[in-house]
């Protein structure tokens, strides 16, 4: 089958568990309409502890199996076996000591009254981990259909109770029509508790459901297996934790460096409309996480083709691109795109929309280009890249916030991956030469920013949405014409494309 249209299937299995995620995504509207921004805020601030946490906790094993699973002479399901049985071991140590320690953790924090957020998302954490080689394994097997029910049945689970307890709990209580049940079982300081409580019943409903994965494999730990898994997957938690960094820590720095300056107030009120904005980059993140589970193990059995490279090189274009018009429908339409966010007071963050978008763009390129050296087996390459990141992300947050607030933070993140992509591609190049179309690459880039500069800059929403709708869908459909007319697509050639095994793409 053509390569490129093998990963396209991959993406679009997985991009339906994916898609199942925008579920998940709904749950910003419920949250920013029953939270006020500086309680939203506390939501944005726990989640980033928790993306470092799940980092921490996998230590690179997921990419670590699919790089030995496949390896000749390699028994895939004693490897398997080997790192559950280390990251059930790691969890278990993990959970037991953040609730023995959780009161003094929750005072650092600067949560004294809620030491039970800690002992919840210790245990979140610990069976998210647990249940993300479990996935892997599922990934590894080419079994997307199960892998995006179980994901999917994971967000419904999660979805149901956040609007079971929000909606029913909540809204019924401040609206006065209480109930038996209410009274009994809602704890009107629990607050956004519940948002915390709901994730927890659907970790546990996860690991419930991935457990027959387990079932059918022998569990034996192999010591000389994991010592050489471990050598491999060490770089890759340093690098994962950094590029973790880049991803979140902003969050992170927002709360402890404006919170000597503005008071607690308005630094949870920042960091609220800091994070409903960032969310607003969804359909870029949803785009990203479905390539990169389907890319993964595309790239890895795909290493020994002929023409492996023309292939890397042609679906970095096409991600670029795809990249761009995602973008582009977004900020063309930021005013219909708003109402996502379902309060105005959440609304002054728009402007930060474009800088986060853009920054997801230079992470997808840096994303595709990482495989080269994930191939070579120089995984200490992600970590010098990644740190470059996360030097960036932490000195110029550090600099701006104490400025510009949480838009210094989005400025931050747009240097940081676009450092990242530059790095990976000078290094890259020279070590694993992939024949990429620099030119047009850099075309569709150029004209991509210059449409999102050139609508910031007329603010046409001043004239009538009318005019301004009529005017950016101009624009949009100038962009797709663009890349229909130097890629040369006609329908005879993606009907081709669609019903050849050759590797030419469209």
């Amino acid at each position: 089958m053509n390569p490129l249209k093998k990963l396209a299937g991959q993406t679009g299995i997985y991009g339906l568990g994916v898609v199942a995620r925008f579920f998940n995504y709904l749950l910003v509207p419920l949250h920013t309409s029953y939270f006020v921004t500086e309680q939203y805020g506390v939501i944005t601030e726990m989640y980033a502890y928790v993306a470092f946490l799940v980092v921490l906790l996998t230590y690179g094993l997921e990419t670590a199996f699919f790089r030995f699973s496949t390896k000749k002479g390699v028994d895939p399901n004693r490897v398997f076996s080997t790192l559950l049985i280390s990251v059930i071991s790691t969890s278990t140590i993990f959970i037991l000591m953040a609730v023995l320690f959780r009161e003094p953790i929750a005072i650092w924090l600067k949560y004294p009254n809620n030491a039970e957020y800690v002992s919840w998302f210790a245990i979140i954490v610990g069976l998210d981990a647990v249940s993300s080689l479990m996935l892997a394994r599922l990934r590894s097997l080419n079994k997307a259909k199960k892998f995006v029910a179980i994901n999917l049945a994971n967000i419904l689970v999660n979805i149901f109770f956040n609007v079971f307890f929000i909606v029913y709990f909540i809204g019924n209580y401040e609206n006065g029509t209480t109930n038996w049940f209410i009274e009994k079982f809602h704890d009107p300081h629990t607050g956004v508790g519940y948002v915390f409580i709901a994730n927890l019943i659907a970790s546990v409903c996860k690991l419930g459901l991935l457990s027959p994965v387990v079932t059918k494999v022998k569990l034996v730990f192999d010591y000389l297996t994991w010592k050489k898994v471990l050598r491999y997957s060490l770089p890759i938690l340093v690098a994962g934790l950094a590029g973790i960094a880049n991803e979140t820590i902003d969050r992170i720095l927002i709360k402890w460096v404006l919170w000597p300056i503005e008071g607690e107030q308005e630094t949870m009120t920042q960091l609220g409309i800091y994070g409903a904005n960032y969310k607003m980059g969804i359909l870029i993140a949803l785009f990203l996480s479905a390539l990169r589970y389907a890319a993964e193990p595309f790239y890895f059995n795909l290493e020994k083709e002929k023409n492996a490279r023309q292939t890397y090189a042609e679906v970095m274009k096409w991600v670029v691109i795809i990249l761009s018009i995602i973008l582009l429908t977004v900020i063309l339409n930021i005013e219909a795109f708003k109402y996502f966010i379902s309060r105005e007071e959440y609304w002054e963050g728009l402007h930060i929309v474009p800088i986060i978008l853009l920054a997801y763009i230079a992470l997808g390129i840096y994303q595709n280009h990482s495989i080269w050296f994930k191939l070579n087996e120089r995984t200490y390459w992600g970590i010098v890249f990644t740190l470059i990141g996360a030097t960036v992300t932490i000195t110029l947050n550090l600099i701006m916030i104490p400025k510009i607030g949480y838009v210094g933070s989005a400025w931050a993140t747009l240097a940081c991956y676009v450092s990242m992509a530059t790095a990976s591609m000078i290094v890259g190049q020279k070590q694993f030469y992939i024949p990429y179309n620099s030119a047009r690459i850099a075309l569709y880039l150029i004209a991509c920013v210059s449409i999102v500069i050139l609508v910031t800059k007329l603010d046409l929403a001043q004239y009538g949405l009318l005019t301004y709708f009529t005017i950016h869908a101009i624009l949009l459909l100038s962009y797709i014409a663009l890349v229909i007319k130097v890629e040369r697509l006609t329908v005879a050639r993606l009907k081709s494309f669609l019903s050849s095994d050759s590797n030419k793409v469209p």
